[in-house]
This record gives C-alpha cells, sequence and structure tokens, in this order.
C-alpha cells in the first residue's frame, strides 16, 4: 500500500478547514443591487452585485460567512465588505449574485444560518464603522424601540388613515421621518429603498434646518394599502401630506 508522506498530509489539514463556527441562525437575510452597484461600500470598495459580498452591521470587514437558506437549504459563502441591513428585523443584506445562488430572487427575504469561516481581522476602520452602524439603528429606533413601535403599528396606522380626507383625484405623501442630519435622512431613505419601496424622495426645509424623508405621490385610493404595507414592513411613524 503506498503511503502518503506527512507533509502532503500536514499542508492538506492546515489548507482545508476543521469546522464553521455557527454565528446565528433563524435570522433574515435580505438583498441589495441594482441601486448601489458601483456605489462606495463602508470599507471603501465599490459594490459589485454580481460578486459574493454582503453588508453586517458589526462581523469585521473580510469575514467569510457560509449562508444556508434555512427554506431550500441552498447555501453559498460571503465576504463582508458593508455595512447594514439598517432594519432592526434583519441581520444581513446580500450581494445580487448570492441571493439568485440562494434562490431567494423571488421572496426578498429568507430566513438563514450564518456560519463564520474566517474571520476577519478587527481593524480600526471595521471597529468605527460597527461603532457608527450601532449609532444609526439607535436613532432610527433599534430592536426595543421596534418592538413598541411593532405592538402599536396598527393602532397607529389606523389613526393616521382616519386624520386624512382621502377625497378620489387627490394625491398624497407619506412621511416617515424628519432628521436634523440629511446623512442621517440619507440612511433611512436607503433602507426604505432595501425594504422595497420606490418613489422615496428627501425633503429638506431650509429655514428649519429638517430634512423629511417620504414616498410622494400617492393616489388617493392606494394611500392605504401603502400604509398597511409600510406598517408591516416596520415603518410605523406615518404622517399624510396632501398634494398641492
Amino acid at each position: 500500500m503506498k503511503r502518503i508522506p506527512l507533509l502532503i498530509i500536514a499542508t492538506l489539514i492546515f489548507l482545508t478547514p476543521l469546522f464553521s463556527e455557527v454565528y446565528k441562525t433563524g435570522v433574515t437575510a435580505s438583498y441589495y443591487a441594482e441601486d448601489f452597484h458601483g456605489k462606495r461600500t463602508s470599507n471603501g470598495e465599490r459594490f459589485n452585485m454580481n460578486d459574493y459580498t454582503c453588508a453586517h452591521k458589526s462581523l469585521p470587514f473580510n469575514t467569510i460567512l457560509k449562508v444556508t437558506n434555512l427554506a431550500n437549504g441552498k447555501t453559498c459563502e460571503v465576504r463582508v465588505n458593508d455595512r447594514g441591513p439598517f432594519v432592526a428585523t434583519r441581520e444581513i443584506d446580500l450581494s445580487k449574485a448570492a441571493a439568485v445562488k440562494l434562490g431567494m430572487i423571488g421572496s426578498g427575504t429568507t430566513k438563514v444560518k450564518l456560519e463564520i469561516v474566517k474571520k476577519g481581522a478587527n481593524t480600526k476602520l471595521s471597529q468605527q464603522t460597527a461603532a457608527s452602524a450601532s449609532k444609526i439603528m439607535a436613532k432610527l429606533g433599534g430592536s426595543s424601540a421596534s418592538s413598541k413601535n411593532s405592538a402599536n403599528s396598527k393602532s397607529t396606522a389606523s389613526a393616521a388613515k382616519k386624520s386624512a380626507n382621502l377625497t378620489p383625484g387627490t394625491y398624497w405623501d407619506i412621511q416617515l421621518g424628519a432628521f436634523s442630519s440629511k446623512e442621517n435622512a440619507k440612511v433611512f431613505a436607503r433602507r426604505l429603498s432595501r425594504a422595497g419601496f420606490k418613489d422615496i424622495v428627501l425633503q429638506t426645509s431650509a429655514s428649519k434646518g429638517i430634512t423629511r424623508v417620504a414616498i410622494k405621490e400617492i393616489p388617493a385610493e392606494k394611500v392605504p394599502a401603502a400604509q398597511d404595507k409600510l406598517t408591516t414592513a416596520g415603518f410605523t411613524e406615518q404622517t399624510l401630506r396632501k398634494r398641492k
């Protein structure tokens, strides 16, 4: 029987990961694509929706994750190069290529298991951007505020509907946030976009120094359905403004 040299065995063991560390399971993954293709990621790279990358709020950049779609068992490996998603109920934002491989393009989100294949170096940039992501989540409501909002979501949406006279033929904006920092307004708008909403507009009041984020020009008959969809996605703070 021919023996394999010990050096070759040692090399194979060194190159082959012995295990993957289960990081989290049963968490929600979403994906981002064309709207962000070519734009800068949090680590300074250009986002390429055709690469196997992802956004995570805290894991060090260049961490390699094995992602398993719990709905169908499909898997892929992605590299952390961005921060997000800025939605309390979501754990990871995948590139379009990863979403295609996992078979989640149709649903937009799915429950996944995350395993750390290789942890990236916890550099100063990783730490700074993770801290910034944490602050953004706190300003957007965070997990505790999100739970509170979720409990009151139906009553909030109902009150908003009752307060408006939705006359047929009129058009409305649904304001979802107002920020003293335009950068925070942009982050919130990005969160809306990742949640699948369109016609998002930033409305800046120079005199008050406030930037509002809204979904614009919704026909009166479609307002209730739009509000229900926003409430289900966790956007419960809604103010209706009639278009002039």
